[in-house]
């Protein structure tokens, strides 16, 4: 048996490589689109994977996400040296080597502030009843008869 040797291709350079060489080569000063970077690609590396479409979009979204590459228009191109640094989401984060700030010290606890209609804010407080002046609170007295005891019937005087 003949040993022959079969003639691989050669491996292909890693995707963000391969985006970063077609977008020198192209040249365009407002960057270079999806598509155009794929033909690019595709005309210099000739075999490329089955899903090499989906692999150009999931690298190409990566490498906006971290700040590699700009996305302008519907336009990718390199970050120039006088870009800002790319930005997460939300608030900044503190930085570390600044002094603190100092606290501003509260106000001094005053009577509560009126409002314009001359009642304090919020709901009313509950009033405690007052008792009566016999001790006895006058509902309990008349349910009792203790008040008026005229008014009560005896049903035993039957």
């Amino acid at each position: 048996m003949a040993t022959e040797e079969v003639s691989k291709p050669p491996p292909l350079p890693p995707y963000p490589q391969m985006i970063m060489e077609a977008l020198d080569a192209l040249q365009q000063k407002e960057g270079a689109n999806k598509s155009s970077l794929s033909k690019y690609i595709e005309s210099k590396y000739g075999d490329l994977p089955a899903g090499h479409a989906n692999l150009l979009s999931a690298h190409l979204t990566a490498m906006k996400d971290s700040g590699e590459l700009l996305f302008v228009k519907n336009n990718y191109l390199r970050p120039g040296s006088d870009a800002p640094p790319k930005r997460g989401r939300g608030r900044p984060r503190k930085d570390p080597n600044s002094s603190p700030e100092p606290k501003k010290p509260k106000p001094a606890a005053g009577p509560p502030a009126v409002s314009k209609t001359g009642r304090p804010r919020g709901r009313p407080r509950k009033v405690k009843p007052q008792p009566a002046p016999n001790g006895l609170e006058g509902v309990v007295a008349l349910s009792k008869g203790l008040l008026f005891p005229e008014l009560v019937t005896n049903n035993l005087d039957k």
